[in-house]
């Protein structure tokens, strides 16, 4: 019964994936405007209701990754498969073909825990329980926002004049993090979500030498989890760390990659976009922090930050089976302002 409902599911992620897999000629904005437009056409009157929202509503700014009894916005659990696909393509205008490969197997792997938690659970565990919010009515010059969440996944954009004009925060998260049992699904035994985020990191700090690793920790423990989980905005901070112009080059490059990992989840000219205002800002502004283990199943924890982004990685928690650190929180925030809205508001 399981399998054959991951099924379809999967299909449809493998569909939208290949529609989707030329160059689009349109800007993402004006493609999530298409997209948004043909997402309110499948629904009726009392599900818009649901699914839009008053652009200066505060549950534009209220986001969070953790099970919840309820969220903002319509689910796609109560949505046909043709309201299910076009939710689907309004994802998909928004984010890379890496960016959303990603997203989908976040939701995929809502399946992997339920089949490795069993029953009895106090949250309910489903690909299906993510949920679609659009704030204002889409717009090619007013601006209008976009909210897809659920466990281990929010996403959010605010369009204004035809275009993207932020994109975050940004949160992804993998339960587990390897899968390291047998499971039915689309998802099978070794899969690593965030690999990248991961990997790429765990390369550049073991190739720190003994004088750089003692900069660049900032503390002996790993914290629990993100700093500012839920937060509207990320308050004034200093970067720790090593700064990147204390980094050899295969360092510097290596850490290229890794921000460019989170830059490049979203639409190709939103996330050159991002890199440009890095390169503006100036890459000798970024610092690398870390905490805790060098090595995978043992608490870590970093940070990247610049003077326009802050990247936060953490993996303490274990998994339902019980393999220590096997649960990645990482999120990409704005620090000129998440939601388009300026610093202290």
């Amino acid at each position: 019964m399981r399998l054959a409902r991951l099924l379809p599911i999967g299909l449809v992620f493998l569909a939208l994936l290949a529609t989707f897999g030329f160059q689009r000629a349109d800007s993402p904005g004006g493609q999530m405007k298409t997209s948004a437009d043909s997402f309110l056409g499948t629904l009726d009157d009392d599900q818009r209701g649901v699914a839009v929202v008053p652009y200066d509503a505060p549950k534009r700014v209220d986001w969070h990754f953790i099970p919840m009894d309820s969220r903002k916005g319509l689910v796609i659990k109560e949505m046909n498969t043709a309201q299910r696909t076009s939710a689907l393509r309004l994802l998909r205008a928004a984010l890379s073909e890496v960016g959303y490969d990603k997203a989908s197997k976040i939701m995929a792997l809502e399946d992997v825990l339920q089949q490795l938690e069993g029953e009895g659970r106090r949250w309910p565990r489903d690909s299906q329980l993510y949920y679609v919010t659009l704030f204002g009515t889409p717009s090619d010059s007013d601006p209008w926002g976009l909210s897809f969440e659920g466990h281990h996944l929010s996403l959010n954009f605010v369009c204004r004049d035809g275009k993207v004009v932020d994109s975050t925060p940004q949160f992804m998260g993998a339960n587990p993090a390897i899968i390291q049992e047998d499971v039915q699904g689309m998802l099978g035994k070794g899969t690593r979500v965030l690999r990248d985020e991961e990997q790429l990191a765990f390369d550049l700090v073991n190739s720190l030498t003994e004088n750089q690793a003692e900069v660049a920790m900032i503390a002996d423990e790993a914290p629990a989890d993100i700093r500012f989980a839920g937060d509207a905005q990320v308050p004034d901070g200093k970067p720790e760390g090593i700064p990147f112009t204390r980094l050899n080059a295969d360092q510097k490059e290596l850490l290229r990659r890794l921000v460019f990992t989170y830059t490049d989840s979203v639409a190709g000219p939103v996330a050159n976009e991002r890199r440009t205002l890095i390169d503006e800002h100036g890459w000798d502004q970024i610092h690398f922090g870390w905490s805790g283990a060098k090595k995978p199943g043992i608490g870590h924890y970093y940070r990247v930050q610049g003077k326009g982004f802050l990247i936060e990685f953490v993996n303490t928690q274990s998994d339902p089976s019980g393999n220590p650190a096997n649960h990645i929180h990482s999120v990409f925030r704005d620090l000129t302002g998440d939601f388009d809205l300026p610093i202290g508001q």
